[in-house]
């Protein structure tokens, strides 16, 4: 899938849409290899051009670090929003499960971009808030499963409760 026809550039025309790729710089990732850990500065916007990338969550299960999959991004999603909203560090880690090829397009570039076009800059900003209220039902969704599992346990015979 062409990057023009990215979620995150819905809406613009498809000059427009070059205009904004052309400032990336594609990026080849091994399978396995690691884009960027959780925390880290969030100096590019990416996009997926072929290949997968698992956006992950480090957590302590059971004394061990696990990487416990978020959500995976496919041909033509974007990742990596946090590029564009302060305070540009990472939220989650990002790695390749299989070859992947990514466009990288550099915030301070991007955000240059917007300033001189305006208009492509609130449209692709309106997408982002629309990835960014998917992100947040997935973990809603999380967190309900999990406060759910918490009660289960509480209610059931084993804590002594009828």
């Amino acid at each position: 899938m062409p990057f023009e026809q990215s979620e995150l550039l819905r809406g613009l025309s498809e000059e427009e849409a070059q205009r904004v790729t052309a400032l990336g710089a594609r990026i080849r990732l091994a399978s396995g290899a690691e884009l960027f850990p959780l925390g880290a500065p969030a100096d590019n916007l990416f996009i997926v051009e072929r290949g997968r990338i698992a956006l992950t969550l480090p957590m302590q299960v059971r004394a061990r670090e696990e990487d416990v999959l978020i959500e995976e991004r496919a041909p033509g999603q974007a990742f990596g929003w946090s590029a564009l909203i302060p305070p540009h560090r990472f939220t989650l880690k990002a790695t390749a499960p299989l070859d992947t090829e990514v466009l990288a397009i550099p915030r301070t570039t991007l955000q240059q971009y917007f300033d001189a076009h305006p208009e492509v800059g609130y449209i692709v900003t309106q997408n982002v808030a629309e990835l960014m209220g998917r992100r947040l039902q997935v973990f809603q969704a999380m967190w309900l499963r999990e406060m759910q599992r918490v009660v289960e346990l509480r209610t059931s015979p084993i804590w002594g409760l009828p």
